[in-house]
């Protein structure tokens, strides 16, 4: 029996449009291979949507997202927006989806294809067959922690708090999608904390200990915040599933996308407690390329790759995308972002049509 989704689509602002659209064509060709139909309908994020509405996050758009079984989003943000209020900025309407969905989970994979290997910044024989995921806690930590703000002293001296907190619920949930993950992987987890120091980070160690004894089949390492970030530079093959808390984790996720070489092959997801996921490309809008069918969609086709494997569970069809993103990377498509000698430069329309060939 056919298996039937609504995805809900966030096309956003700068080049969103344009590679959100070489997703689309992508998801409905493998629908085809897969025996799988797709309803999508489309919502207004950022700076479209306060050009429509006024508000980076419009009250439809929320009850669109919640009504669907994924959310595909590509870009927001750009230099026309700038200038508002913080509230009223583009950014704000992301984080209000994360919010209003619940997600708490941040899951940023950083994997080097080997046909794009001499662009990472490091030798090749550190960073070949570097596949890590990073599944980072969204929602709790030092950036949401109270108190927090800028206080002025009994002496008249201005004092910054910020808070990190965590509950064990907290701890527990993202510990539990960091197992799951990692027992579809190869099996291993490192859990990044800072607990020779931090009476919250013994806690994480604790609760994630604790919630190893659910998972035998993983094996289960510890490592201090400092260390992880010296060793994924030093032998960056030793990880596969690493969790940690919101702070750190927005640190090493980046440090890790590093070692690809190009943050425009890189894609995400953020997870909650139930469906939807939403699923992104970690790169930002480019307003200066916008409408110039110069992006690069493949982030974009690989964010859906993961809204396949993660939001639907249709691991056969995620395969099948990635399998066609290394196959146009073989046959030397490149659009400028990932360029080198010898390859052929196309635009971002282009490389979906080499995509949609791989795929047939």
């Amino acid at each position: 029996m056919r298996k039937r989704y609504t995805i809900t689509l966030l096309p956003g602002d700068g080049i969103g449009p344009e590679i959100m659209a070489v997703a689309v064509e992508v998801l409905k060709a493998v629908a085809k291979k897969c025996d799988l139909e797709f309803e999508f309908q489309e919502g207004l994020i950022g700076g479209a949507a306060i050009d429509a509405t006024g508000n980076p996050l419009p009250e439809e758009t929320v009850e669109m997202c919640r009504k669907s079984d994924a959310v595909l989003l590509a870009a927001i943000g750009g230099y026309k927006w700038d200038s508002l209020p913080r509230e009223k900025r583009p950014e704000t309407g992301l984080l209000g989806i994360r919010a209003a969905l619940g997600l708490f989970a941040n899951l940023r994979p950083a994997t080097v294809f080997p046909q794009l290997i001499d662009a990472s910044p490091l030798k090749r024989e550190v960073v070949e067959g570097v596949d890590i995921m990073v599944v980072r806690e969204l929602t709790g930590g030092i950036y949401f922690g109270q108190p927090k703000g800028i206080f002025t002293t009994e002496t008249g001296e201005k004092r910054g708090v910020n808070t990190m907190a965590y509950t064990e619920a907290e701890i527990d949930r993202i510990a539990k999608v960091a197992f799951e993950i990692a027992s579809k992987r190869r099996n291993k987890l490192c859990s990044v904390d800072k607990a020779n120091v931090l009476d919250v980070s013994q806690l994480w160690r604790d609760r994630v200990t604790a919630m190893a004894e659910k998972y035998p089949q993983v094996e289960l390492t510890h490592m201090y915040v400092d260390n992880a970030a010296m060793q994924l530079i030093r032998q960056p093959r030793q990880f596969d599933t690493i969790v940690t808390s919101n702070l750190f984790g927005d640190i090493l996720s980046d440090e890790a996308a590093m070692l690809t070489g190009s943050i425009g092959m890189l894609p995400s997801a953020s997870l909650g407690s139930h469906p939807p996921g939403l699923f992104e490309p970690v790169h930002g809008s480019a307003p200066d390329i916008a409408g110039q069918d110069k992006a690069n969609p493949l982030a974009q086709v690989l964010s859906a790759a993961m809204m396949l494997r993660y939001g639907l569970q249709e691991e056969t069809a995620a395969s099948l995308i990635e399998q066609a993103v290394s196959t146009v990377l073989s046959q030397g498509y490149r659009t400028a972002d990932i360029m080198s000698p010898g390859c052929r430069l196309v635009g971002c329309k282009q490389m979906g049509d080499a995509l949609l060939q791989a795929l047939s």
